[in-house]
């Protein structure tokens, strides 16, 4: 469940506020930056992490409600999937990076998110610019392809507000290497940068914390104004265009069926089974009553097993034979905020162990909660 709660926020999880302005005491900005965040989120993160400072601040979004909230607050955002954004290389002198924490979807692709982003990514930092990364602990090590050979002085800490605590949140700060230092590195001191990033993400609790007085600064040059370049699909667009495509119109008579509107006095009396059809169809749903027997009701169909003992084949033998069937239950809610639940008699239980209910027609009432 909450894996499938994550999904349906695209994995968002923002920074907290006070992580943010820790963050900002680390960093120095020597004049005019260019800065992004590829999952801006509503921007506050980026705000925070470059307040008082001289940045021109770009931001990418996927969800549409919170692109919308971080244009209040960056200079540029796109709406769209950061897969499907194009910059020129070395463009920035500071990326912040709070990618989802999840696998990628899709047959053949089994890599983590945090390694998949920042692959992308990285290369739109000038060389002398500061990545900022936050991530599970136990992730950094899966971006060692990336943090060894192009970036250098290399620092984490691990967060302490208690919603970074709930995932075990740290923070890599780090400077992109020039050309000539990757080139100097030897496979033997990638090797053993790999190595020392594994210990030191070993385990959680080893960690330092980040501190409120930084122990170092990290310096972010200064830089020209970026371009961010769209080529996805136009999302906005696209969403308000559905609503009269052909397609749409088809479609929404099996997802969103308009529900049967039904008036009047019936003709004949109701009999019982009359009754029952009109229950199972959600027909007798809605408001009823007055004063403090004013409630709202709902039908639904519910399965019910029969159990019916017999003698075996041998002596002392015996068969259970259970037969399925579907009953009705009826919801009440009370304007006072009380409920009730009437169904078949069931020792205390419903559903698959409900039993007949009595020849004569009554049923169980459930005790009224308030």
């Amino acid at each position: 469940m909450a894996r499938n709660a994550s999904k349906l926020k695209l994995s968002y999880y923002p920074l907290a506020e006070r992580e943010g302005m820790r963050i900002r005491r680390f960093l120095q900005f020597a004049g005019a930056a260019s800065v992004l965040d590829p999952c801006a989120g509503t921007g506050a993160a980026l705000r925070t992490i470059t307040d008082g400072a001289e940045a021109r601040r770009y931001g990418i979004e996927l969800d549409a409600y919170r692109a919308a909230e971080a244009k209040k607050i960056l200079d540029e955002v796109i709406h769209g999937s950061v897969f499907e954004t194009h910059s020129p290389v070395e463009s920035y002198t500071m990326l912040y990076l709070n990618p989802p924490y999840d696998h990628e979807i899709g047959e053949g692709k089994n890599q983590r998110l945090e390694q998949v982003f920042l692959e992308h990514t990285f290369r739109w930092l000038k060389p002398g610019g500061v990545l900022v990364m936050i991530v599970p602990f136990d992730r950094v090590n899966d971006c060692r392809g990336v943090l060894t050979p192009q970036f250098r002085d290399k620092t984490i800490y691990r967060l302490n507000e208690p919603e970074a605590a709930a995932y075990k949140q740290v923070a890599v700060l780090c400077v992109r290497r020039s050309r000539q230092e990757r080139e100097r590195l030897t496979d033997f001191a990638v090797q053993q940068g790999n190595h020392k990033l594994r210990d030191l993400t070993r385990l959680y609790e080893e960690i330092p914390a980040m501190p409120d007085s930084p122990d170092r600064m990290f310096a972010v040059p200064m830089s020209e104004p970026a371009k961010l370049d769209y080529r996805g699909l136009p999302l906005d667009t696209m969403e308000d265009l559905l609503a009269s495509s052909p397609g749409w119109l088809q479609a929404q008579r099996v997802t969103h069926a308009p529900k049967a509107q039904v008036s009047g006095r019936p003709l004949i009396p109701l009999h019982r089974g009359h009754v029952g059809l009109l229950c199972t169809s959600s027909l007798l749903n809605g408001r009823f009553g007055q004063g403090k027997d004013l409630h709202l009701s709902f039908w639904e169909s519910v399965k019910v097993v029969d159990k019916v003992e017999e003698d075996g084949a041998s002596p002392g033998a015996m068969v259970i034979r259970e037969r399925e069937r579907f009953s009705q239950r009826l919801t009440l809610l009370y304007g006072d905020g009380r409920f009730a639940l009437l169904s078949e008699k069931a020792n205390g239980k419903e559903g698959e162990d409900a039993k007949r209910a009595p020849q004569d027609g009554d049923a169980d009432v459930c005790e009224t909660n308030a």
